[in-house]
């Protein structure tokens, strides 16, 4: 398998940052991987890390849009029955409905950096019919810290590039506990402002 995603890495890259942003919005590779070996070409010299984020910021916010318009006009039935071949189960949609029934709107960039979350929550959001131009500039912000992140980290592994997971957790831990606190403390602002507003 890991040889796999190599070799599709490795194809894609050779379209240089068209590559990048094709991998992800299909993602059939996990966006990390993406990124990290986008790091990795910028380590080569083959591609510039400024042009990396911008295409790691379209692909993946493009990526986000096909799930919103999905969950807009496919609904919810239409995503329990086929959501599998886009890898999202029905488990991830109940967790995702739940934060953004609970959150609204700022969940669409906070849940971007919390694990099984961040790749569904565009599907209630299509459900709900958010504003598509609030959801493309949260997920287009929520992109950019993403993007810089990742290729930052594979662009210092370099041939170490696949170890991503690893050397992203220093990271990426503090990053959901931070979210998950941020959607507490919002949750609780909202509870107190009903109470003094009743």
């Amino acid at each position: 398998m890991e040889s796999f995603i190599v070799q599709c890495l490795s194809w894609l890259l050779t379209l240089g940052y068209p590559g990048i942003a094709i991998a992800l919005m299909v993602e059939v590779i996990p966006s990390e991987l993406v990124l990290a070996y986008g790091g990795y070409m910028v380590s080569k010299g083959h591609i510039h890390f400024t042009g990396a984020v911008v295409a790691g910021i379209i692909g993946g916010t493009i990526a986000q849009l096909f799930l919103y318009w999905l969950g807009r006009y496919g609904g919810r039935s239409f995503l329990e029955k086929y959501g599998k071949y886009i890898m999202i189960s029905k488990k991830h949609m109940d967790l995702a409905e739940k934060w953004f029934e609970h959150n609204g709107v700022s969940v669409i960039f906070t849940a971007r950096f919390i694990p099984i979350v961040r790749h569904a929550i565009s599907i209630p959001a299509g459900i709900a019919k958010m504003s598509l131009i609030r959801f493309t500039l949260y997920t287009m912000l929520a992109m950019i810290p993403w993007s810089i992140l990742f290729l930052y980290i594979g662009l210092k592994l370099g041939k170490n590039w696949q170890h991503i997971h690893t050397a992203a957790k220093i990271y990426t831990l503090p990053l959901s506990i931070g979210a998950g606190f941020f959607l507490v403390c919002y949750c609780l602002l909202l509870v107190w402002k009903k109470r003094n507003h009743a």
